[in-house]
């Protein structure tokens, strides 16, 4: 019987390649795969639905779940997860010392419902008493002019976003002095062409993110992995299947990552470091499927809704295909 053909775009994480290169197979399919960064990846989906699976933005996909028309279905596989207390920038010029004098000033951010940003402004709320309303946003592209949101917001009155300038850039505008600070997935350029200009809000921050995960158990989803409804809705059997070659994927990366007969990566310590993040997380640091990750789906879900971005609070089961939300056992 010949196999389903199917699409799947995704990066060229560690924990994905033996997809990519055929050492993980999942049953049933012949993926072809796109290794495409993830901004690329989301844009062509979002915009034009053009692969059969891919990985998504958490916060665009929760959006898409929250409207009439949905377009995806995803499985509990999350490529990307990062603590995001090391990506809040600051202007030398702001005078912000500390995450409570973010109060009142103006934050950059590429895009309002992006995932790191949604993180970035709960954990701000949670921790340090910043409401995310108490600030005023700014939009527009970090490196590049002219980016615009993936998906049309609707927000509450209360929070203020406005687009930058159409010459304009982010990271330009934080090193001049013109916007306070920034909430971003990416390293802006200016925080290396400019270190006196730019800097980051916990400088300390590898600190900051372990006392984070000491109190909430929290390591925070960015990406997850979605299935065109129509392709899902004519087989839905990928669902469960591509769950579990994404699992073996990572089993084999986790794997290599604790090889040492030779290192895998470039990281002197690897091994030590491997070693350090299973005495602070456990052995399956980077967990998928859907009760392990529920605590986690469950706040980040709560600050969608909170930051206006979903009208209604969602509940972790809506993000994805029913078959995935338990494991058979023998």
């Amino acid at each position: 019987m010949a196999k389903l053909r199917l699409t799947l775009a995704c990066w060229d994480y560690d924990r994905t390649r033996a997809l990519a290169d055929g050492g993980v197979r999942a049953e049933g399919i012949e993926l072809n795969c796109l290794n495409l960064h993830v901004e690329e990846t989301f844009f062509r989906m979002l915009r034009n639905r053009e692969f059969d699976v891919a990985e998504m933005s958490l916060s665009s996909y929760a959006m898409s779940i929250a409207r009439d028309q949905q377009a995806f279905i995803a499985i509990p596989v999350f490529p990307s997860r990062f603590f995001r207390q090391s990506c809040i920038f600051v202007s030398s010029k702001s005078g912000i010392r500390e995450p409570k004098d973010l109060i009142g000033k103006r934050i950059g951010t590429p895009e309002y419902q992006m995932t790191a940003p949604v993180w970035i402004r709960g954990i701000l709320q949670d921790e340090y008493g910043v409401d995310p309303a108490s600030v005023e946003y700014f939009t527009g592209g970090e490196e590049e002019p002219g980016r615009d949101e993936k998906l049309k917001l609707d927000l509450p009155p209360k929070f203020k976003v406005t687009r930058i300038g159409a010459t304009q850039t982010l990271t330009q505008m934080i090193a001049d002095g013109e916007i306070d600070a920034m909430h971003t997935a990416r390293i802006p350029s200016t925080f290396q062409t400019r270190p006196g200009a730019v800097r980051r809000l916990f400088e300390n921050h590898v600190e900051v993110e372990r006392a984070y995960y000491r109190k909430t158990g929290i390591f925070p989803i960015m990406h997850t992995v979605v299935i065109r409804r129509d392709v899902y809705r004519a087989n839905p059997w990928i669902a469960q299947t591509l769950l579990k070659a994404f699992t073996e994927a990572k089993r084999k990366a986790y794997e290599n990552l604790y090889t040492t007969s030779a290192l895998i990566t470039m990281l002197p310590w690897q091994i030590a470091q491997v070693e350090d993040v299973r005495r602070a997380m456990g052995d399956d640091w980077w967990p998928y499927g859907f009760e392990t990750n529920r605590k986690v789906l469950d706040t980040f879900l709560r600050y969608h809704h909170e930051q206006g971005l979903s009208k209604r609070r969602l509940v972790p089961e809506e993000l994805f295909a029913p078959e995935t939300l338990e494991a058979f056992k023998i």
